[in-house]
């Protein structure tokens, strides 16, 4: 699941470390994420049309089973939904669904310190942790491009996978 933050500019980057692991990668993306990436270059990537928007009533789900979730990145403003159980996007909707699983969910947050300071921040992680979220600490996977744009350093987070399948 991708939101709206700078690293989703690079999710193709994630999706080629999966699939040499071989997972099977499927992406749903908020809508303002939808229109930050070439969600035609991701289909052809994964295999699967990136999910948006809603299926219609009796159309089959075209997303197979996830054995895993990953919400990266993860904005301010989704994980506090999300935690608020909150559903108005497709995105929100399956991370609200897929809480109660049993599987894991691994969150990368893309968060500024100063709203990382926030009330909100603060309760909404500890509630996802209490769900059983492995939530990772945005300073650990977060670096700057070149472009001054935050930037994710995939393989932390692909090594917080990596661990989370290993028991």
């Amino acid at each position: 699941m991708v939101t709206a933050a700078p690293p989703v500019l690079k999710i193709n980057e994630f999706v080629a470390l999966l699939s040499e692991q071989g997972w099977r990668v499927s992406l749903i993306a908020t809508p303002s994420a939808a229109s930050w990436i070439d969600l035609d270059a991701l289909a052809t990537e994964t295999g699967c049309m990136t999910r948006v928007t809603a299926r219609p009533p009796g159309q089959q789900d075209s997303l197979p089973t996830a054995d895993m979730v990953i919400a990266a990145p993860l904005t301010f403003n989704s994980l506090n939904k999300w935690a608020a159980g909150i559903s108005d996007s497709v995105a929100l909707g399956v991370l609200n669904e897929l809480l109660g699983a049993e599987i894991p969910i691994i969150a990368a947050p893309c968060v500024k310190a100063l709203l990382r300071k926030h009330p909100a921040y603060v309760d909404s992680v500890e509630r996802l942790t209490q769900c059983g979220v492995i939530m990772l600490d945005p300073d650990a996977v977060t670096t700057r491009a070149e472009d001054g744009l935050a930037a994710f350093d995939w393989a932390q987070i692909l090594s917080a996978v990596t661990v989370s399948t290993s028991d």
